[in-house]
């Protein structure tokens, strides 16, 4: 297991971290003067100040990037199907661009939350076998681009809304059958703010292997949760044994960035610079 704890080279900023501090621009000036060499933007962020630009500013800055956020929301009623895949395709041009190792995916979940306008349902199950069916899709098309797909399973309670893959098993099934060669060409992001309770964790950490695992992300589970998805902890604040985590990824091989994602009101509401410099110091601490 790498020791993180006299350097931050290995530290990501997800952009989500501190979208309420400033635009892309400001991050990327902000990530320089803390030494962050590690970015995943997210595409709200990028097409505010322009795809051409947000590429630009990256490789000037000499950033790395850990992944880019999100594709996903693959589940409507008919009259929506094709704009929600035609969304997913710019979002692999978008990342091709960038130069991004990986496309995030929150996949969706019941059509009426994934695609505004849609017929809504309960069948669950359905939007499963949709979600699956336009992610072969997609994957056709991203491996045509050379993008790799993460699927991120969520934690349960977005099984609504944002997610209907909850598990890293239920993702790794997925993967197997859409990738049974084990090509890189589509694997997970593990976040342990979504993943840390379950009890395969390990096991199917073991299972991915270098092939699967493609991001991972950190914050931490605060008790109590004040909200559902803007209550993130910052790593050391909560109750993950994050490092336990890692080492199990890196026990897989996994090499790359720890990227930090919270999505918390209390942290946006602090300085920039506040904000990253304490990403800093838990990335050598807690992560």
């Amino acid at each position: 297991m790498r020791d993180f704890s006299h350097d931050h080279r290995w530290l990501s900023i997800n952009t989500a971290t501190v979208r309420a501090q400033g635009d892309l621009s400001a991050i990327i000036e902000a990530c320089k003067r803390h030494g962050i060499r590690g970015l995943a933007p997210w595409r709200e962020q990028v097409a505010a100040i322009g795809l051409k630009r947000a590429a630009a500013e990256i490789r000037a800055g000499g950033f790395a990037l850990s992944g880019y956020c999100r594709g996903g929301f693959l589940t409507s009623d008919a009259a929506h199907h094709a704009a929600a895949m035609d969304d997913n395709y710019r979002a692999v041009d978008e990342a091709a661009e960038l130069q991004a190792p990986c496309l995030v995916l929150v996949v969706g979940s019941l059509p009426q939350f994934s695609r505004a306008g849609s017929t809504p349902s309960k069948d669950i199950a359905g939007a499963r076998r949709q979600m699956e069916d336009n992610l072969a899709l997609l994957l056709d098309y991203a491996r045509r681009a050379g993008v790799p797909l993460a699927i991120e399973p969520l934690h349960p309670m977005y099984a609504a809304d944002r997610a209907c893959v909850n598990t890293l098993r239920h993702a790794l099934d997925i993967c197997d059958r859409l990738d049974p060669a084990r090509s890189g060409s589509i694997g997970v992001a593990l976040d342990v703010y979504h993943t840390w309770w379950d009890p395969e964790l390990e096991a199917q950490i073991a299972r991915a292997g270098p092939a699967r695992l493609l991001a991972f992300h950190v914050c931490d589970w605060l008790v109590p949760t004040a909200d559902l998805l803007n209550d993130r902890g910052m790593m050391g604040d909560g109750v993950i044994d994050i490092p336990r985590i890692r080492g199990w990824v890196e026990a897989q091989g996994f090499a790359g960035y720890a990227e930090v994602e919270i999505f918390s009101t209390a942290w946006w509401q602090r300085p920039l610079d506040e904000v990253l410099a304490t990403c800093v110091a838990r990335h050598k601490t807690s992560v």
